[in-house]
């Protein structure tokens, strides 16, 4: 019960925000009662942080195997922005200015773990890239990797892009193009063009 009550606590936060989903709203929804919700979680933060613990394990795994499919570095960078399209597909809003202004501890765990992971994955993803002959040899890894994180992190915690996700989503993609473009060699560049292209994307 636990995991099924943390299963839709995810989905229905996701899709409408952390603070517009009530305890109530979840009970309803799987057909229980609040108090068996509160029998697995104490209160209502309880739920929000293992929500958010269950999202980034499951985004982790998801970004574990991608990296297995060892794809080329740009085809890799695509399908990672995938995982996160697909996961917000339902979301009208940014669950993650409802996460910052609302729960901002929950949140600023989120953005360390957050920043640990990505970094690892940028810097494993740069160096494949530089070893394929899509990234310039000649660009700084670590100075590459903050630029990149700072960017994307800038979309989702600056209201003045609005809190739109699919528009958010398109914004990610745009700032994914510009990172690429800016490192990229000749036959990377070739390469962007072409996940761009199957991606339905316009530059």
């Amino acid at each position: 019960m636990k995991e099924n009550i943390l299963h839709k606590a995810a989905e229905m936060f996701l899709s409408y925000g952390f603070k517009s989903v009530t305890m109530d709203d979840i009970a309803t929804e799987m057909s229980v009662s609040k108090k068996t919700l509160y029998k697995y979680f104490a209160n209502k933060i309880e739920l929000v942080e293992a929500s958010v613990e269950k999202v980034q394990a499951t985004i982790d795994n998801a970004i574990l195997d991608v990296k297995n499919e060892k794809l080329n570095a740009i085809e890799e960078e695509f399908a990672v922005k995938a995982i996160f399209k697909e996961m917000f597909k339902k979301a009208k809003n940014s669950p993650m200015f409802q996460l910052k202004k609302y729960y901002p501890e929950t949140f600023q765990r989120l953005k360390e773990r957050e920043v640990c992971v990505f970094e690892d994955c940028n810097l494993d993803n740069l160096i494949n890239g530089k070893s394929q002959g899509l990234y310039r040899s000649e660009i700084n890894n670590k100075l590459i990797a903050k630029f990149y994180f700072t960017l994307i992190f800038e979309i989702f915690e600056n209201e003045a892009h609005g809190k739109n996700m699919q528009e958010l989503m398109k914004l990610e993609y745009k700032v994914l193009e510009y990172h690429i473009r800016a490192i990229a060699t000749p036959k990377g560049v070739k390469e962007l063009e072409k996940q761009l292209a199957q991606n339905f994307l316009t530059t």
